[in-house]
């Protein structure tokens, strides 16, 4: 038999070996969180007089994007940032556009080019060892694009008329873009699509539009960001494809580079597609970001988190309460400024209940937060920024405006700390402040039954 003793030391061995083997568990954690943060972040440095940014995230695939200082709020007339967008991946001085469509595919990649208020996007998305192709791609459709004249008509102004169609019909997007022109009248004011109504003939043109991209094409507005590369790769191949790249702009355009004002007011929309209703106030933008607006976004909220819940944020209390509705809040951060908004969709009766509940919501948080509706909220705010830095559309896109705008990515690591320290107090006064200050308030729809500002209680 073993002894007492024999048996005691055992225990203590085992016991040790026990706290070892958590200490390394707990080691082994922190070094994965904190290794998956620095994931997160972007290495920049500038090569060929390009600003580059990348990250690795050492999968099998690569996504790669010249971000442009080319948004509508940059653009002189309506339009050319639609037609520069439009004109991505035709013909260049070396290939044609059919060239371009058949070396992709048969290479696996994706090509894409949208816009937001401030950036222009050339994305290609490919297998990682296909970096050179279409690093060599995007440079090349930068400075080499034709532009031609039946390229314009055959391809832009076709698709541009189909776009502009669908928008006539989105009362969402309607709203939205009203109150961005009632918040800033111009720059981030301008509308995001042209609208049919728009006189884009004296305008818009396969020469203006060659214009702008002088103006905009160029080292200076540029940024080149990599998710799926090592530095050394992308710096080779940015080094020898975007020299042919202009350093400085090569046309006299004059871009709109304005600083933005904040405005508020009230404009009002008659339509038969259906009915919108969005409330916006100041909010955070990528210049000066402010961590409470994240949480009380998060606490506004909007779509439950858990099927067959309504949630915990205020705004899905209220819509699970009123049928038909969809409302949802969020911070629209651009380089400047930026828009809290709150944006309700349904029947023009309940969403006219909606929001006169969305601003009760509002300003029972000015007049203080529980500490369980805090903690939840923070815990949101941070999952969806570091949920939104592993999607690699909003990812790219952010780390090339903030490159463009600040000269640095925006780190998602930098949010995150920022957020965890917002109070209770913090969170009653920014609410307070929107309560007492400047809204914006757009609606379209059913104008005989959707609410005015005055009624809902709010100042414009």
């Amino acid at each position: 038999m073993f002894s007492r003793s024999a048996l005691s030391r055992g225990a203590q061995l085992a016991a040790r070996r026990q706290g070892c083997s958590q200490l390394a568990q707990r080691r082994a954690y922190a070094a994965a969180a904190s290794s998956a943060r620095s994931a997160l972040n972007y290495d920049t440095a500038e090569v060929a007089q390009v600003k580059v940014a990348t990250r690795d995230s050492h999968g099998p695939t690569t996504k790669l994007a010249v971000v442009a200082k080319a948004g509508t709020r940059y653009q002189p007339a309506p339009g050319l940032t639609v037609g520069l967008e439009e004109f991505a991946f035709k013909s260049t001085e070396k290939r044609t556009a059919l060239r371009i469509v058949r070396e992709a595919e048969l290479l696996g990649g994706q090509l894409i080019a949208y816009h937001t208020r401030e950036a222009l996007v050339l994305e290609a998305s490919f297998l990682r060892e296909d970096i050179p192709y279409f690093t060599e791609l995007l440079a090349e459709v930068v400075s080499q694009t034709k532009y031609t004249t039946h390229e314009f008509h055959e391809d832009v102004e076709r698709v541009l008329k189909v776009k502009q169609a669908k928008l006539a019909h989105d009362v969402s997007a309607l709203a939205l873009d009203s109150a961005h022109s009632v918040a800033f009248h111009t720059g981030l004011g301008a509308s995001l699509y042209p609208t049919s109504s728009t006189p884009l003939k004296s305008y818009l043109n396969e020469h203006s539009v060659a214009d702008y991209a002088g103006a905009v094409y160029a080292k200076s507005n540029i940024a080149l960001v990599g998710d799926g590369a090592t530095p050394t790769a992308l710096h080779k191949w940015t080094e020898q494809f975007f020299k042919s790249v202009p350093a400085s702009p090569t046309s006299a355009v004059a871009l709109n580079t304005k600083p933005t004002t904040y405005y508020g007011g009230e404009q009002r929309v008659a339509h038969t597609a259906g009915n919108s209703l969005v409330l916006a106030f100041p909010g955070s933008s990528f210049g000066t970001y402010k961590p409470e607006i994240a949480v009380l976004a998060s606490l506004l909220g909007g779509q439950p988190n858990v099927k067959w819940s309504p949630g915990f944020s205020l705004l899905s209390k209220a819509a699970a309460s009123v049928p038909g509705v969809v409302a949802s809040a969020s911070n629209l951060a651009y380089s400047d400024a930026g828009l809290l908004t709150i944006q309700i969709t349904g029947g023009a009766a309940s969403v006219r209940k909606a929001g006169e509940e969305a601003v009760k919501a509002l300003k029972s948080i000015s007049e203080g937060v529980s500490k369980e509706d805090l903690t939840k909220a923070i815990a949101k705010a941070k999952f969806n920024a570091l949920e939104a830095s592993q999607s690699g559309i909003s990812t790219l896109l952010s780390a090339g405006s903030g490159i463009i705008h600040t000269g640095k990515p925006f780190q998602i690591a930098e949010t995150v700390t920022s957020i965890d320290g917002v109070t209770a107090e913090k969170l009653k006064t920014a609410a307070k402040s929107l309560i007492d200050g400047k809204a914006t308030v757009a609606a379209v729809g059913d104008l005989n039954v959707l609410p005015y500002a005055e009624e809902l209680g709010l100042k414009v």
